[in-house]
C-alpha cells in the first residue's frame, strides 16, 4: 500500500523555500511543457542564475575544448587556491535530465565541491538531448576522462592523472556510471579513484509509492517529467536494455568506490538505495548517505540550506581522502 503523500511538509525548512521560489519563477515563463526545447533552456538558466551567485572564490577559472568521437566539447576548470604541483580532479557532470542546465547552473555547486574537497573540478558541457540522443553524451564524457588520463592536453590544466574521480547529479550521475563502466570495459580499470552520484537517475522504472509519495508538484521533480527526460535520451526499447545508459542494468563489479548523497524527498531516492546494494553485491564499496527532508535538485540551494552545504560538505570529505596522494615509499619498500 502506497503511503500518502505530505505535500511538501515533510520537506526542510529551507528546501521548501527553494522549491517554492523555483518553481514560481518557471510560472512566470508560461506552461513549460508546451515551450520550445530552446525556451525551456533559457528560462531553466534564468531561474536557476540567482542560485549560483556567491560562494567561493576561485584560484583561477578557464575552459578548453576536448576532442572526443561525438565533436568537441567545452570543459570549464575551476581550481581553487592552495593547490601546488600535480592536483587532483573531480570531473563534474551537471543534471538536467540529459535535456535542460549547463555548465553556468552548475558554477556554484562546482566551485563548492572545488573549495571544500581542495581538487579541480573539470566541468563538461555536454551535448543535450533529444537533439543528441545516447550514447553522444556518454562519449563526451568519456573523452574528458581520457584526456585528462593522457595529461589534459599537454599538461597545462596541471592535473594528475592518477588521482581522477568522476561525479554529478540526477543525469550527471547517471552519465558518471556509465562512463566508468565504459573505462573498465575497455581495460581502463586504474582510471579513476571514485564516483560521487547525487541523486541518481539510475532506472527508467520508478515504483508507485516513490510517484505517489514524492512524484507530486509539492517536490521538485514529478514522475511525469521524469518519464520526459528519459524519452527525450533515449531513441528506442534498444537504449533502454543498454546497461550504459540504464546503469541499474550494469553489471557494477570492478568499479572504484562510490559515494551516494541521496535526497530522503525525492522521487528518485528509493533507485540509490537500490544501487547501493548492488555495488556493495558486486564487491564495489558504497557509502550511502540520506538526507532527510531534502528533495531533488537540493544542493543548488546551498546559499540558503545549511543541509546543502552539510551534504557537500559530506561529499567533498569523501573526496579528499579518495583523491589524497598516495604517501612516499620509505627506502626500505623501495628496495
Amino acid at each position: 500500500m502506497c503511503i500518502d503523500s505530505l505535500n511538501g511538509a515533510d520537506i526542510d525548512p529551507d528546501i521548501r523555500r527553494f522549491v517554492a521560489e523555483t518553481g514560481a519563477a518557471y510560472a512566470k515563463g508560461g506552461v513549460f511543457a508546451r515551450l520550445s526545447f530552446a525556451e525551456q533552456r533559457s528560462l531553466a538558466e534564468t531561474v536557476r542564475a540567482p542560485w549560483r551567485q556567491g560562494g567561493p572564490a576561485m584560484a583561477n577559472i578557464s575552459e578548453r575544448t576536448v576532442a572526443s568521437p561525438r565533436g568537441p566539447v567545452r570543459v570549464r576548470i575551476y581550481e581553487p587556491a592552495g593547490l601546488q604541483g600535480r592536483k587532483p580532479a573531480l570531473v563534474y557532470i551537471h543534471g538536467g535530465g540529459w535535456t535542460l542546465f549547463s555548465l553556468d547552473t552548475h558554477d556554484r555547486v562546482m566551485r563548492e565541491y572545488a573549495a571544500a574537497a581542495g581538487v579541480v573540478v573539470v566541468g563538461v558541457d555536454y551535448a543535450l538531448s533529444p537533439e543528441a540522443r545516447f550514447p553522444v553524451a556518454l562519449e563526451q564524457v568519456t573523452a574528458v576522462v581520457r584526456w585528462l588520463r593522457a595529461g589534459a592536453g599537454g599538461g597545462d590544466v596541471g592535473v594528475d592523472p592518477d588521482r581522477l574521480a568522476i561525479g554529478g547529479d540526477s543525469a550527471g550521475a547517471a552519465l558518471s556510471v556509465g562512463a566508468a563502466l565504459t573505462l573498465r570495459d575497455h581495460g581502463e580499470v586504474d582510471a579513476l579513484r571514485g564516483l560521487l552520484l547525487i541523486y541518481g537517475a539510475f532506472d527508467t522504472l520508478i515504483s508507485q509509492e516513490a510517484a505517489h509519495r514524492y512524484g507530486g508538484p509539492a517536490y521538485m521533480l514529478s514522475d511525469v517529467e521524469l518519464d520526459g527526460f528519459w524519452a527525450n535520451y533515449l531513441s528506442g526499447a534498444g537504449d533502454a536494455q543498454n546497461p550504459l545508459a540504464r546503469p541499474m542494468l550494469a553489471d557494477l563489479s570492478g568499479l572504484p568506490p562510490v559515494i551516494l548523497t541521496v535526497a530522503e524527498c525525492d522521487i528518485l531516492a528509493e533507485q540509490s538505495l537500490i544501487m547501493a546494494d548492488r555495488l556493495r553485491a558486486a564487491g564495489t564499496p558504497a557509502q550511502l548517505d540520506v538526507y532527510p527532508g531534502a528533495t531533488h535538485s537540493f544542493l543548488e540551494a546551498v546559499s540558503i540550506s545549511s543541509l546543502a552545504q552539510k551534504a557537500i560538505a559530506d561529499g567533498a570529505g569523501w573526496l579528499r581522502e579518495r583523491l589524497a596522494a598516495a604517501p612516499a615509499l620509505t627506502a626500505a619498500e623501495q628496495a
